[in-house]
């Protein structure tokens, strides 16, 4: 082999050296940013908000000073220790019902004069416990043996069943919105004497499913009227039929409606796009996603116009905060100039908070684009979480700015996200559901549980209420027991 030969065998092999070394150090580089995302996880602050460091000072144009600058430290005698501010106790609700106790003193005298009273208030709580309701109509005998009359029997959330709309409303409250499993809540009644066999319980369930059914198509029809819907989708373990004793990971896909406050469940056994489809074929209007593929390119009767979210913007460039922290501290601060932006005009109306952001948030959004396209693509790893952030903040620019177009949008998905999170404490607590079809009455009975949260309504007493009206109720005002509508029957 000659010498040039040789030669080039070296240059090939030192490239070749040098595309490997070039290829560890990226993996190093992913590896360290891994650890160190993991150790913030674990040991550090868990908060998406940024704060930067420089805003924590006053401004007041005091230099920060040395070591050997500050003063002595005082005294131990002089050194004054600081208030502590007391707790303050929350008054207790008007509206709970009192039970007085009057204690008058012992051996009172013959002739004392009441001149005043010292008023203490405990709160007391008494188990939730089991009663009976026994419905008896007596039956009459009409003069002249003309027949007998009896009242008629009052409809019955369960027709011939033995569980009143208060036990039924208790048992969805509970599971649904408690997060209690059905054998936990078979043990809570057995403490009332009472023993209810779990199949029992989920026959309840099943049929407080069927009754509340077109009630929730019908809040599916409205909350998709409102032409601006957020979505979102979560998985649910399974038990499957095909493989015994394992589990099918479905996924609930949920939709809330920020005009209406209302969501709803929709559970699908794919995260494939025929679930939207299927849910949004007749929808005409705007969808905020987080730019899940399966939301993109949708065949729909009509047009979708899609935005995106900026809290998924922000969470690419605070993961990336350790090891890029120039780039991401630019970033999170200019989200946060929007979040300000979006906490001051929060009580406005729709026009004058379309208005603000025009004025306000378009500017910093031009600035942020500009500072976005004009990063060097050479040092940025694809899949780093600074390559990442990047990649998302650009494909979805467009969608992420379109919240300042209508003053109704939302800068962020996180309202559709905060209605998902009972159903992540539930997969804790009973860890899978049953069957499709249970998985189906949970994503229901779930809807309700949430739009109960949007309204600050009590879910047992809604529930109680409307499984009791349900039976005898017209089917053209339906609408009138949605929660958002909902007026307790007296």
């Amino acid at each position: 082999m000659s010498q040039e030969q040789d030669i080039q065998t070296l240059i090939r092999i030192c490239n070749q050296q040098e595309k490997q070394i070039e290829s560890q150090e990226k993996s190093i580089r992913l590896l360290e940013e891994q650890l160190a995302y993991m150790k913030r996880m674990m040991f550090g602050k868990k908060s998406e908000r940024f704060v930067d460091p420089n805003q924590l000072s006053l401004g007041l144009g005091i230099e920060e000073t040395t070591p050997e600058a500050q003063p002595e430290p005082l005294p131990k005698e002089t050194v004054q220790k600081k208030n502590k501010k007391r707790p303050v106790r929350q008054p207790i609700p008007k509206d709970l019902p009192r039970v007085i106790e009057i204690i008058d003193p012992e051996n009172l005298l013959e002739g004392c004069k009441k001149i005043g009273e010292e008023v203490s208030e405990t709160l007391e709580y008494t188990p939730g416990r089991l009663w009976v309701r026994k419905i008896v109509r007596p039956k009459y005998a009409l003069p002249n043996e003309a027949g007998v009359v009896i009242a008629d029997m009052p409809s019955l959330p369960i027709p011939k069943g033995n569980a009143g709309a208060s036990l039924l409303a208790h048992i969805a409250v509970a599971k649904f919105a408690d997060h209690i499993p059905f054998y936990r809540l078979q043990g809570i009644l057995k403490r009332s004497k009472v023993t209810i066999a779990e199949s029992t319980i989920n026959s309840w369930v099943t049929a407080t499913f069927k009754l509340i059914s077109p009630l929730y198509d019908c809040m599916v029809k409205q909350t998709l009227e409102s032409g601006y819907v957020q979505g979102d989708e979560t998985p649910i373990p399974v038990l499957t039929d095909k493989k015994p004793g394992s589990t099918h990971q479905g996924y609930h896909w949920v939709y809330h409606s920020p005009e209406r406050k209302a969501v709803f469940f929709d559970y699908n056994e794919s995260r494939g796009r025929a679930a939207p489809e299927n849910i949004l074929k007749d929808f005409k209007g705007t969808l905020q996603t987080d730019g899940y593929v399966g939301y993109l390119d949708m065949k729909t009767n009509h047009k979708i116009e899609l935005i995106a979210c900026m809290a998924h913007a922000r969470r690419y460039f605070e993961k990336a905060f350790d090891n890029d922290p120039d780039r991401a501290k630019y970033a999170l601060s200019k989200i946060q100039e929007l979040y300000a932006i979006e906490r001051e005009c929060e009580k406005m109306n729709n026009q004058q908070r379309m208005l603000m952001r025009s004025e306000r948030s378009v500017p910093i959004l031009q600035e942020m684009k500009k500072w976005l396209w004009h990063q060097d693509n050479l040092h940025l790893l694809p899949k780093s979480y600074i390559g990442k952030a990047f990649t998302y903040a650009r494909n979805f620019w467009e969608k992420l700015s379109k919240y300042t177009q209508n003053g109704k949008y939302r800068i962020d998905n996180n309202p559709v996200e905060n209605t998902i999170r009972p159903v992540a404490l539930g997969r804790k607590n009973y860890l899978f559901a049953g069957s499709h079809q249970g998985a189906k009455r949970a994503a229901v009975i779930y809807s309700f549980m949430g739009t109960c949260k949007l309204n600050n309504i009590d879910p047992y007493e809604w529930m109680t209420d409307v499984l009791n009206r349900l039976p005898d109720h017209k089917a053209n005002k339906l609408h009138e027991l949605l929660p958002g509508n909902w007026n307790p029957r007296a």
